[in-house]
């Protein structure tokens, strides 16, 4: 009686396996296509940094393929600091290329140029590059000592625009990046030996917003150095040192 009943199970067992094969032995036939994804080459250096006297600015450009075939690429140029589309003037710039494979899939790449700002003697001009330090509110960490870079920009007629009126505390202090820049101030030097600056107005902190007001601006010839003061209604006071910088 017990061999009957393995002889039973055993049929039943032998039974199931041979449907699961043959359940696996077919085949379904399904289309596929193979997608090669955007590949940009970047001609010349990924950073590039210019004469602080350059003139113009040619890209050296990019391409782009798709499969070994070439496909259409957009180049898009911002200035961190001052805004422009295009690199025609001291700034620190982003190239980005893109393009986008025909199923939709996108590829990118970029490039970053440096186009310093002259340096000024400190005397008669206070335009150039430097480095920051800022505390905020009294305190000061390693991080935010001697970053770089700071542009004094002359826009002509004694004026001068900041790449940031915080000294790059959370651009480059922090790492958020040139968003989180407090851009568009502009200081102008009715008397630069006797520092009579005037710094009216307010702007806000990149992203972050609110209003910034600058209290206080001096130059030191000497020392290469130009100390400001923000006040900010977020409830922070920055004081900044600029030390300028050869490239």
């Amino acid at each position: 009686m017990t061999i009957m009943k393995l002889t039973q199970y055993s049929i039943l067992l032998l039974t199931g396996i041979a449907l699961f094969l043959s359940a696996c032995t077919k085949t379904d036939i399904v289309d596929s296509e193979v997608t090669y994804l955007p590949k940009i080459d970047v001609v010349g250096g990924s950073s590039i940094q210019l004469a602080c006297d350059a003139t113009s600015f040619t890209d050296p450009g990019a391409s782009a393929t798709e499969g070994g075939v070439d496909v259409a690429l957009t180049t898009s140029i911002h200035g961190n600091y001052f805004g422009s589309s295009a690199v025609d003037g001291p700034d620190e710039y982003v190239v980005n290329y893109s393009a986008v494979n025909k199923d939709g899939i996108p590829g990118a790449a970029m490039r970053t140029i440096l186009w310093p700002e002259c340096n000024g003697d400190l005397v008669t001009s206070i335009a150039g590059m430097y480095s920051m330090t800022v505390e905020r509110n009294g305190n000061m960490d390693p991080q935010y000592k001697n970053n770089k870079y700071f542009f004094m920009k002359d826009l002509g007629g004694g004026q001068y625009q900041l790449s940031d009126a915080i000294g790059g505390y959370y651009d480059k202090g922090r790492g958020y990046g040139p968003d989180y820049a407090a851009t568009g101030f502009v200081v102008t030097a009715n008397d630069i030996p006797n520092n009579d600056f005037t710094h009216d107005g307010t702007i806000g902190v990149g992203a972050f917003g609110g209003n910034l007001i600058m209290t206080a601006f001096s130059v030191n010839p000497a020392t290469r150095t130009i100390n400001f003061t923000t006040d900010w209604d977020f409830g922070y006071v920055f004081v900044v040192t600029l030390t300028q910088i050869d490239l």
